[in-house]
């Protein structure tokens, strides 16, 4: 897959400034307040940088936690994980694989057939109804 590269000024000119926050300063939106949190519909989530496809409503289900949840990312390949050491805490950063956009963070504490919870900011994506 080949990386989109945009400087600062292009990524602030197309993306609100929440957007700009959360996806590219690595921000986070409220539990609760996003979009998707509840979202009900069937299709794909993609990224609203790039437009690469990141998560099917397939593998979409209410973790209780306020941000939308996923079992895993529609292909292997579509996310990357870092290591996340701020705020104090342990975590893995979840990030688009095509545009390096800030997306949430994977934890190991979801349901079966993976047992991971990909947890996303729902400012970080665009839905597309299926068909």
């Amino acid at each position: 897959m080949e990386k989109i590269m945009k400087s600062d000024e292009r990524w602030k000119a197309e993306l609100t400034p929440f957007q700009y926050e959360v996806c590219r300063l690595k921000g986070t939106e409220p539990a609760f307040t996003g979009e998707y949190y509840n979202h009900k519909g069937d299709g794909v989530y993609h990224c609203v940088c790039c437009d690469a496809p990141l998560f099917d409503s397939k593998d979409k289900y209410d973790s209780g936690s306020g941000w939308p949840s996923f079992t895993r990312p529609i292909t292997p390949d579509t996310v990357e994980e870092q290591e996340d050491r701020s705020y104090g805490m342990l975590r893995t950063e979840v990030t688009c694989a095509r545009c390096d956009a800030h997306l949430g963070h994977v934890f190991p504490d979801g349901p079966p057939p993976t047992g991971l919870r990909y947890c996303i900011n729902s400012v970080c994506l665009k839905f597309e109804p299926r068909g």
